[in-house]
C-alpha cells in the first residue's frame, strides 16, 4: 500500500460530490490527474453529463482521452466543485499552489467554485508555509518585481527554468519566480504585499479555504478534513 494507493481511494469516494449537469474545475498535478481518469470511468458509466474546465495542458490531454466534455472558464457563470491537489496546506487550510506553474487559472476556478475539494497525501501538511512561493510574473516585469520581492517583501525569488536553463513560460506566457520566504507565519498579508507589485499576475498562497481536504495516507488509506 502506498499514497498512490491512497490518492486512488479518495478519488473514487470524491465521486459523491459529482452531480448531474455540474461544470467542474479540474486543477493540475498528480492527485489531480487519478481523479480525472477516475472521472472519466464515472461519467462513462453512469451516464451523466457534466462539463470540465481543464486548468492546464496536462489535464485537458488527460480529459480529453477519457472522454469528458471540456469548455473554457469564459463560457460559464458558474462553478459547481473544483477538484485540486496543493503542493503544502497549513494550519489555517490554506494552499500553496503552482509548482507545475498552472496557478493563475487554478485560483480563478478556486475563487469562483461553489465547493473546493483538495486531494493531497500527508507529507504536504504543516503548521506554518516552509516552501518556496510561487509567483506567476509579467515577462517585463521580472527584473524589477525579482528587485522588489527581495526589497520590499523580504524573500529570495529565483526564476523557474526548464532542464536546459530556458524559462519556465505558462500557458499564459509569463514567468514564475519561485521565491523562498523562510517560515511563512501571516500568509495573508504576504499574499497581499506581493500582489500590490505591478506585474505580478497571481501568488501561489490560495487563502480561500477549501470546503472538503482529502489526506491521503502511506498505508494506503485516507480520511477526510472539513
Amino acid at each position: 500500500m502506498s499514497f498512490d494507493n491512497a490518492i486512488k481511494a479518495l478519488s473514487v469516494d470524491a465521486l459523491k460530490f459529482v452531480k448531474n449537469d455540474y461544470v467542474i474545475g479540474l486543477g493540475s498535478g498528480r492527485a489531480a490527474s487519478t481523479f480525472v481518469k477516475t472521472l472519466s470511468k464515472f461519467v462513462k458509466t453512469k451516464k451523466i453529463d457534466i462539463k470540465c474546465i481543464p486548468t492546464s495542458m496536462q489535464i485537458k490531454l488527460i480529459a480529453e482521452k477519457g472522454g469528458l466534455r471540456l469548455i473554457d472558464a469564459d463560457q460559464i457563470d458558474k462553478i459547481d466543485a473544483v477538484f485540486d491537489g496543493a503542493d503544502q496546506i497549513d494550519k489555517n487550510k490554506f494552499l500553496i499552489k503552482g509548482g507545475g506553474g498552472a496557478l493563475l487559472k487554478e485560483n480563478i476556478l478556486i475563487s469562483a467554485a461553489k465547493k473546493v475539494i483538495i486531494m493531497a497525501d500527508k507529507s504536504k501538511f504543516v503548521t506554518n508555509f516552509n516552501r518556496t512561493v510561487p509567483i506567476e510574473v509579467h515577462p517585463s516585469a521580472r527584473k524589477i518585481i525579482t528587485k522588489n520581492i527581495s526589497k520590499i517583501c523580504g524573500g529570495a525569488p529565483t526564476l523557474r527554468v526548464l532542464d536546459r536553463g530556458y524559462p519556465f513560460v505558462t500557458e499564459n506566457g509569463n514567468i514564475i519566480l519561485d521565491c523562498d520566504f523562510g517560515i511563512i507565519k501571516n500568509p495573508k498579508i504576504l499574499r497581499q504585499n506581493i500582489l500590490n507589485l505591478a506585474g505580478v499576475l497571481e501568488v501561489g498562497i490560495f487563502t480561500k479555504k477549501p470546503d472538503i481536504i482529502y489526506r491521503a495516507k502511506s498505508n494506503g488509506k485516507f480520511d477526510i478534513l472539513t
